[in-house]
């Protein structure tokens, strides 16, 4: 068999609670005051048990049971609507329709509402998700905030990382929310897990300056747009809508941190000692053209050697050069 989804949904527009409510009440209260008064009015003799008027005697309990059942059924169909929220009804298995604007209402007493994340709690490790009531059939609309926290997963070099995301999310149809997912939570905590996941071995932790490659480090703020787009297409049948994504934590596994950071410091030396040896070419370049352009003294290519050894030791040192004064000839 076919799964069948819902794609249009029926919005409701009931009749108002507060004269459905009232008139509940004249049945129940009225009808009982019809018994009362018939059973007075039927009965006689010096106990008032006989029974003279068995007409009116049965007149007065039919109209006190009708009147009974009656305003009890539309006690059953008065429905109340908080702001942000929805309410998804069948009728006798068929979706009768849903509710959206917040207020009082009432609906064909035998409809029920629906919300199967309500008869069941999302339960996940290392996930906060928005608890909700057994007794709660209503379906929130309010921007609600999905926290995945770290997890394990190995980078497209092959690297354990652990990453975590955030997900702002609100429910939009929640018709399809209700009727085409079992568990709408839950249904987005997983689906949130895959992309994750999967973004996470796509891209690797890191790379040099110069490659162009997106990492999960440097280009977090665009894989974060990558996987929120592909998370609203997973999540598009379950009536969700993915407000924003985000990486709340990113690090390499803690087996491999300490190697990991002794490469990255590696490489942090290298390239600060290729600026430094730049630097320090450039400034023995500039010192000499300004010796020779100002003509303060002339230099022959045994001294300019001598120069620019002694300048690039000062330069590329690690610690501060110890300065010898030679009060002779050089040679």
């Amino acid at each position: 068999m076919e799964k069948s989804s819902i794609t249009e949904e029926r919005i409701l527009k009931p009749l108002g609670g507060i004269p459905m409510l009232l008139l509940s009440l004249f049945l129940l209260i009225g009808s009982t005051a019809f018994f009362v008064v018939g059973i007075i009015f039927s009965t006689a003799g010096p106990d008032r048990n006989e029974v003279v008027h068995p007409v009116l005697l049965g007149i007065s309990i039919t109209v006190f049971v009708v009147g009974l059942v009656a305003g009890l059924l539309l006690l059953c169909g008065l429905k109340v609507i908080h702001p942000n929220e929805a309410l998804v009804l069948t009728l006798f298995g068929k979706y009768y329709g849903t509710l959206y604007h917040a207020g009082f209402y009432w609906v064909v007493p035998f409809c029920s509402a629906v919300n199967p994340a309500a008869e069941r709690t999302p339960v996940a490790a290392g996930k906060d998700m928005p608890a909700v009531s057994g007794a709660k059939k209503s379906v929130s609309l309010k921007t609600l905030t999905l926290n995945n926290q770290k997890q394990k997963v190995n980078d497209a070099q092959g690297n354990p990382v652990e990453i975590g995301t955030v997900v702002i999310w609100h429910v939009a149809n929640a018709t399809k929310a209700v009727l085409n997912v079992e568990n709408f939570a839950r249904y987005l905590s997983i689906q949130c897990d895959a992309i994750t996941r999967n973004a996470a071995r796509r891209y690797p932790y890191d790379t040099a300056e110069s490659a162009e490659e997106k990492s999960l480090r440097g280009s977090s703020q665009e894989i974060a747009d990558i996987m929120q787009k592909e998370l609203q297409e997973k999540v598009e049948d379950a009536g969700i809508v993915i407000e924003d994504v985000r990486i709340t934590h990113l690090a390499y596994a803690p087996e491999i941190a300490s190697a990991m950071l002794q490469r990255q410091q590696a490489a942090a030396i290298i390239d600060a000692r290729q600026k430094i040896v730049e630097g320090a070419v450039g400034m023995v370049q500039m010192a000499l053209q300004q010796l020779s352009e100002n003509e303060i003294v002339e230099l022959d290519e045994e001294r300019k050697a001598a120069m620019v050894s002694n300048l690039l030791v000062v330069l590329c040192g690690n610690k501060d050069a110890q300065p010898i004064v030679n009060s002779g000839s050089l040679y």
